[in-house]
């Protein structure tokens, strides 16, 4: 096969693509309480999948299996009471999920083949006031972790103390910003002094609970600082004498494992440097010491979102091909960041950070398995582990077989072997042969032979299930009442400083919203003599956001972004003879945590306790006598809201306050109230807020956090438009109190469940078996008896349900992405009935790729080709909208006929998948791609070029 480019999509026949519809399997049993459903995966005795006879002491399930004991490294790996250890890790932040949901996320960890789950630990929350400490509720550290190590996982623990993470101030207090001559992250006294004090306390209680692995617990790493190097030269030498006494700090803690320091490439001995990135395989350059080993201690699974962003994606396809290459190349450990992101509940969020988090883990934000991402890195992890003895101890070796392939394999010289083969080039598929056989390789893919001669997994083919996720309206048109939220003047706030105040410093990270107040006195002849013409208000800002009210009018808002915080707000105002009131409400978005742009120190880890936000000045333009600069007229100033102080939020607070029917469009800075019922069932819930601008959720008085509906990305969308309301958080009757910043109605806003029965299977025939009927006894890999070698489509329902519909089914060459599937120009006409046959009512079904069942009155489609076809029409789907693809500009190509081949891959969503797969920065230079020509079919650069940047933007 021949692709000329990443801007075509090249697809196989004769493949079968199933949707279906489940229901609840009466008498079953029940969802995990407080999560996201799970299938009844593979490792369930049901689906007859084989125990994992790997030696790995930490995907066996229980705390006893676990191996406990010191904890050390060599330049192979980390080695755990001894024995050398590959870790398959997940990152999952306790305070991110309420405590009810911990069971089911770390049992799904589990189940995808994780045995180790990293966390950060979050200053801030525990410690919000010097010497006030909190470990309760999702703050229960201890609970935490201990809860790991019942799920037969170890843990690694991520101190910081600035931790990124997106959350708030970097998990750093801010009662720290206010230390005299504190300069946070430098070898600074003040910040040490606190630091020390910090560190020493989380250590002191992870030892006093028996935490560590020489003490029987689960944790067997611990991180000090984060991404440093990032930020390190904007100290100078102030800032490599602190990662020295950092690491010194660590490791006299004296805990009885290893310390790491994450990008950190002078990391002091014997803290481990480790990689940070998407292609860790490639990209670091290794440990800084050769006795040290190769640990990847944060493989993105996608990419946070910031308000205004557009989705973001990472494929598992890309994802796996990573992984397997770091191991393949000595690496031992791997991290997914995340692996469930979680909900950064209340205020908790880094500056303009969204309030879903890493939505595009392998388990999303409700805790659902995220299909396939979740299984097919499952099943590479077997694939690794039955190769684990091999890696661990056999003798590497590479061989390049052509220009972009080559294999790396690892012997024990006549007994042991394991290989890698690896096509590295983005848009060509390649046949190689390798000690006298031959491998098709997909497009930018590994394959593990963990005995050196069969093909286990291919990073490419995916032969796990499909899901989508659905989100059904369980109440909407509530009854709505709202409370306006007193606008502050002189009279309310009185003047109490001369000048502006900075903003951070005014609200202390204890709310959002601030008010500035002032007045000016104006005669009739300061005013425009025109009606047409007005004054103006013009007010530079650092940021974040801002609502400008004039003589208790609303005259406007304006909000910077996460890239510029600062914007310049202008508002014609009325104005009248007499005392003129303006009264700005001033807000905050989060507090900065990146550790980036180091140049311009926008957002940056370095110099975080001289960042500031607010109101520059404020000047009125238009009047008769000329401009008038009021920032040194005298300001009011008061944090917090009215309706925050009574806590209207709450029952009792919500008594305080007069509240009147919500009809049509609220005044800006409005807080709206209703109830609804608990929705039926025990799936996740969230709360849609269409209509609605920006502002903040409250469900039975606990903050589920900002919602920003108004900030559009460029696709014009909101970029979080649903957001979760944790069953734990749910009674049979509910509170949901809402406070909009912005004129709104909320008419439109629903409850909804959430779930993900919409299951699919695509498998193409050249795919491999599946990788969990494969172990390795005494040494030898062999093959489950009874199943199959080729591939089959297997089809597991969450959460014990059955199916009860088949809603598309096709054996030929069908189109589309799971949940909006069309039939191709060749279709077995038998398939719908063959896959109802042996699926309906059922909650685990296999469908063989046997062509005698859907060929029943012969080859519907026999000049067809079987090998290459470009599919565009109908399938683009953005962000809650779905365009034909023709209006988007896509050109679409007949099949090419009469030609017939062996070999064909298969896309698991076809054109999202492409823009997915073969990201821009992987493309050869399209300047370089002249007309190429694959069968009888011709691309033009110019067809490339027309089409690439909408499918470049495409979500799945």
């Amino acid at each position: 096969m021949v692709v000329p480019s990443q801007r075509v999509l090249l697809i196989s026949f004769l493949l079968l693509l199933v949707s279906t519809t489940l229901v609840h399997a009466k008498g079953n049993k029940p969802k995990a309480q407080g999560g996201g459903g799970g299938s009844v995966d593979g490792d369930d005795a049901a689906a007859g999948d084989n125990v994992d006879e790997t030696d790995d002491p930490a995907t066996q399930g229980g705390r006893r299996q676990l191996d406990h004991g010191p904890v050390t490294y060599d330049a192979r790996s980390v080695i755990i009471n001894g024995k050398h250890q590959l870790l398959f890790s997940g990152s999952i932040h306790y305070p991110r999920s309420p405590v009810e949901m911990w069971p089911d996320i770390l049992r799904k960890a589990k189940r995808g083949g994780l045995n180790v789950i990293q966390t950060y630990v979050f200053w801030n929350i525990h410690e919000p006031e010097k010497g006030q400490w909190n470990f309760e509720g999702n703050y229960d550290l201890v609970k935490f972790i201990r809860m790991i190590q019942d799920n037969g996982m170890y843990a690694t623990l991520r101190v910081g103390p600035f931790i990124q993470a997106e959350w708030n101030h970097g998990g750093l207090p801010y009662w720290l910003r206010e230390v005299p001559d504190i300069i946070f992250r430098s070898d600074n006294a003040p910040y040490k002094k606190h630091m020390e004090e910090y560190v020493t306390k989380i250590m002191k209680l992870m030892k006093d609970n028996k935490l560590f692995s020489p003490q029987g617990g689960p944790i067997i790493l611990a991180q000090i600082e984060n991404e440093y190097n990032a930020v390190q030269l904007a100290y100078r030498e102030l800032g490599d004498s602190y990662v020295q006494w950092a690491a010194n700090l660590a490791v006299g803690q004296n805990i009885g494992v290893p310390w790491v320091m994450c990008k950190q490439v002078d990391a002091p001995d014997p803290v481990i440097n480790t990689c940070n990135g998407r292609q860790c395989g490639d990209t670091f350059v290794g440990p800084n010491k050769p006795n040290k080993p190769a640990l990847w201690t944060e493989n993105w699974t996608a990419q946070y979102r910031v308000f205004g962003d557009p989705p973001s994606q990472r494929p598992a396809e890309n994802i796996a091909f990573s992984v397997a290459r770091f191991f393949s190349k000595g690496g031992s450990l791997t991290n997914y960041y995340m692996y469930h992101g979680g909900t950064n509940f209340g205020r908790t969020s880094a500056v303009f950070t969204t309030t879903r988090y890493y939505d595009e883990a392998p388990l999303d934000e409700y805790a659902f398995q995220r299909e396939p991402k979740w299984s097919h890195l499952k099943y590479l992890h077997k694939s690794i582990n039955l190769c684990k003895k091999t890696l661990l101890t056999g003798i590497p070796g590479t061989q390049r077989l052509g220009p972009d392939t080559e294999v790396r394999f690892y012997e024990k010289p006549g007994t042991e072997c394991a290989a890698f083969i690896a096509n590295n080039h983005t848009t060509l598929e390649a046949t190689v042969n390798w000690r006298g056989q031959n491998y098709l390789l997909p497009p930018l893919s590994i394959s593990v032979l963990p005995d050196c001669k069969t093909v286990v997994f291919n990073t490419h083919q995916i032969v796990s299930q499909h899901n989508a996720r659905n989100f059904v309206t369980s109440a909407k048109q509530m009854n709505w009442e709202m409370y306006l939220e007193p606008v502050a003047t002189v009279e309310q706030v009185p003047v109490n400083n001369r000048e502006l105040q900075e903003l951070y410093g005014l609200l202390k990270d204890k709310t959002d919203y601030a008010w500035y107040t002032t007045s000016i006195e104006l005669g009739p002849y300061d005013l425009p003599m025109k009606d047409t013409i007005s004054p103006v208000v013009r007010i530079p800002s650092l940021g974040h956001a801002m609502v400008v009210f004039v003589n208790d009018e609303y005259a406007g808002s304006q909000h910077g972004t996460h890239a510029e915080k600062g914007f310049v707000f202008e508002a014609p105002v009325k104005m009248k003879k007499g005392t003129n009131h303006i009264s700005l409400l001033c807000m905050t978005v989060g507090l900065p945590a990146l550790t980036i742009c180091i140049l311009a120190m926008k957002d940056s880890g370095a110099y975080m306790e001289h960042r500031y936000a607010g109101p520059r000045s404020v000047t009125i333009l238009g009047l008769n006598t000329g401009t008038i600069d009021v920032s040194a007229n005298g300001w009011g100033h008061r944090a917090g809201l009215n309706g925050e102080k009574l806590q209207v939020f709450t029952e009792q607070g919500a008594q305080k306050v007069q509240w009147t029917k919500a009809t049509g469009k609220g005044r800006a800075l409005t807080w709206y109230k209703t109830t609804f019922d608990a929705p039926p069932g025990g799936d996740p819930c969230a709360i849609r807020m269409t209509g609605m601008g920006k502002g903040m959720i409250w469900v039975n008085g606990i903050s589920i956090g900002r919602h920003w509906m108004s900030f559009l990305s460029p696709l014009g969308q909101p970029t979080q438009t649903e957001y979760h309301i944790p069953r734990a958080f749910i009674k049979p009757k509910n509170l949901l109190v809402v406070l909009e910043e912005e004129p709104s109605d909320p008419k439109d806003i629903e409850i909804v469940t959430v779930n993900r029965d919409t299951i699919c299977s695509l498998i193409g025939q050249d795919y491999p078996g599946h990788v969990k009927y494969w172990d390795r006894k005494a040494g030898i890999l062999q093959h489950a008896p009874g199943k199959s070698l080729q591939a089959t489509s297997l089809l597991n329902c969450p959460d014990y349900k059955k199916i009860s519909k088949i809603e598309f089914a096709s054996y030929g060459n069908p189109d589309g992405s799971c949940g909006a599937l069309t039939m191709g120009t060749c279709n077995a006409p038998e398939s719908k009935k063959v896959v109802e046959d042996l699926c309906l009512g059922k909650m685990i079904c296999t469908v063989p790729l046997d062509p005698k069942l859907f060929f029943k009155a012969g080859d519907p489609c026999p000049v067809i080709n079987q090998y290459s076809c470009l599919f565009t029409q109908n399938i683009a789907k953005l962000r809650n909208t779905q365009t034909p693809a023709e209006s988007l500009g896509f050109k679409t190509l007949p099949c090419i006929e009469n030609t017939k081949s062996q070999h064909f891959y298969i896309s698991d969503t076809v054109i999202p998948k492409l823009a997915r797969d073969h990201r821009i920065e992987q493309a050869p230079q399209l300047d370089q791609l002249q007309e190429q020509s694959f069968g009888s079919m011709h691309v033009s650069k110019q067809t490339l070029d027309a089409n690439f940047d909408t499918m470049h933007a495409i979500d799945t």
